[in-house]
């Protein structure tokens, strides 16, 4: 059987060109592609400019905390200070410190009739503290670094901040008040709390440096200028007796 040739065919179009878009679409199109690069341009303007005022932050992430820094004024509490006083009698967990002797080297008593404190410095290390040749070794490492600046390694008081300190007040560029000669009479009769104290909280023109070095570290400090004293001024009884012959 034969089969017919017209069975499968359809008839097309004669124009199978696409027409073109309307002006309107085609200048919003390009309108909208413009507009993408806006951001870019002040984000790009925005990283290399300056200026005095803050820059607006969409997104700050907690760059940009609301808090009150230290010594500025605070409309909350009724004396306009942000910062707030430490509560009397406040103490932080583990940092009781009732121990005068370990922690501050001496003790006070208010006297009645005059109204002031009466301090009595303790002499010797604390219960705390075990002298050993570790103890001495210790401070040694600590006096070098935080004292043979100003009191030299040999303690006399010639290290080279006191020194350049010196020269200075010769030429009147500066003012100093020397450095403590450790071998003194002076401090050679202080007791081993007072050097205590004056590592911690410092004394006339010397700073403390209770911030930088630990309680034990200060008497390990004290236990190796107590060394130092001794070697200089060693009585005849320490002194073995075939070394005094």
């Amino acid at each position: 059987m034969a089969e017919d040739p017209k069975r499968d065919t359809f008839s097309l179009p004669t124009d199978l060109q696409l027409r073109r878009a309307p002006f309107w679409i085609v200048a919003a199109i390009i309108i909208l592609v413009v507009l993408t690069w806006v951001p870019l341009v002040v984000i790009g303007r925005r990283r290399v400019s300056t200026e005095t005022s803050p820059r607006l932050e969409l997104f700050q992430d907690m760059s940009h905390q609301p808090k009150f820094r230290a010594q500025v004024f605070s409309p909350v509490f009724a004396d306009s200070r942000a910062d707030r006083p430490v509560i009397e009698g406040t103490v932080a967990r583990g940092n009781l410190q009732e121990d005068d002797h370990y922690y501050r080297g001496f003790s006070r008593k208010l006297n009645e009739q005059s109204g002031n404190w009466d301090v009595q410095f303790f002499d010797g290390l604390p219960a705390q503290v075990k002298l050993s040749s570790q103890l001495l070794h210790r401070g040694q490492e600590r006096f070098n670094i935080y004292c043979a600046v100003c009191h030299g390694l040999d303690g006399y008081g010639h290290g080279p901040v006191n020194e350049r300190a010196l020269e200075l007040q010769v030429k009147s560029e500066a003012q100093w008040t020397p450095a403590a000669d450790l071998h003194s009479e002076t401090v050679r009769g202080r007791p081993d709390g007072h050097l205590y104290n004056t590592i911690n909280n410092g004394i006339r023109n010397m700073p403390g440096y209770g911030a930088q070095v630990p309680v034990d570290d200060r008497w390990a400090i004290v236990a190796y200028v107590r060394a130092l004293q001794l070697s200089q001024h060693a009585p005849a009884r320490a002194v073995p007796p075939e070394k005094l012959k």
